[in-house]
């Protein structure tokens, strides 16, 4: 397999970051997870877009996105265009000081590619016993450090869970570990509004663009009582909710469920670059 880094492919037993990366000590850093079929990249644009967003939004400064997206074509082909794969982009502080201190030298960037397996179309959640922070500095920003979503998503895996579940510091519902979270109720698609806490999905802006769910707060309790709920992210797109801390949802996946997944998989058939 080969990785891009820093404009250069190499074998992925040659590429090489520095122990002193400040990604490496602190965690400081941003990335994107990217989905790849038939060899095309899924919504890159969109991905790109968010990594600048996240750099900038870290204090990161601009991640070179007018590098990353040959890196990303580089890495694909020298995979030979899989069928269905994760592009993964990582851009790090670059070389720094063994502190939260900036080096102030160039940031690393890291391309890199994994085949994926397939997706399970319904799954149980787990709601986790510690809440996102809605005002935090890193809000909305899609960055490297993840311990407490590793945390979050064994406590679920624990609990026979395919997803953690985080309320907010309000008592609303908010996100999981990596995926957004819709819930069908009286009729209605809703899904907590980026205010909640909860990072700006791709796949959740394209549903809301394509479906017409609407952007509001709900209580952390209502995902339990909903009549269907889902789950969407990048690798999974549109994945059914089947229970909820070991409470079976009436349906799953649900007509409204089912309706989503089909327009978005037609949808995304028809425009890889949304």
């Amino acid at each position: 397999m080969k990785v891009w880094v820093n404009g250069e492919l190499r074998d992925e037993h040659d590429a090489r970051v520095a122990i002193f990366d400040h990604g490496l000590t602190v965690g400081d850093g941003v990335f994107e997870a990217i989905k790849v079929i038939d060899g095309v990249p899924f919504a890159l644009s969109r991905h790109l877009q968010r990594l600048r967003h996240s750099a900038l939004g870290l204090g990161l400064g601009e991640p070179g996105v007018d590098a990353i997206r040959p890196g990303v074509a580089e890495v694909i082909e020298a995979a030979g265009r899989p069928a269905r794969a994760r592009i993964r982009i990582t851009v790090t502080g670059g070389h720094s000081p063994l502190s939260s201190e900036r080096g102030g030298g160039p940031l690393t960037a890291v391309v890199a590619l994994e085949d994926l397996g397939p997706t399970a179309a319904v799954g149980d959640v787990v709601i986790v016993p510690w809440q996102r922070n809605e005002h935090g500095a890193l809000t909305g920003l899609k960055t490297i450090s993840y311990a407490e979503n590793v945390r979050a998503l064994a406590y679920a895996r624990e609990r026979g869970g395919i997803e953690a579940i985080f309320g907010n510091t309000a008592g609303n519902l908010c996100e999981g570990t990596g995926t957004n979270v819709f819930l069908v109720s009286g009729g209605e698609l809703v899904t907590p509004p980026l205010s909640a806490g909860c990072l700006a999905g791709v796949t959740r802006a394209l549903v809301i663009e394509w479906c017409g769910a609407q952007e509001r707060d709900v209580p952390l309790g209502a995902l339990a009582e909903a009549d269907e709920a889902f789950l969407t992210s990048t690798m999974r797109d549109v994945q059914a909710v089947r229970g909820v801390d070991g409470k079976q949802l009436p349906v799953a996946p649900g007509p409204v469920t089912r309706k989503v997944a089909e327009v978005f998989a037609q949808r995304a058939a028809e425009n890889a670059d949304p």
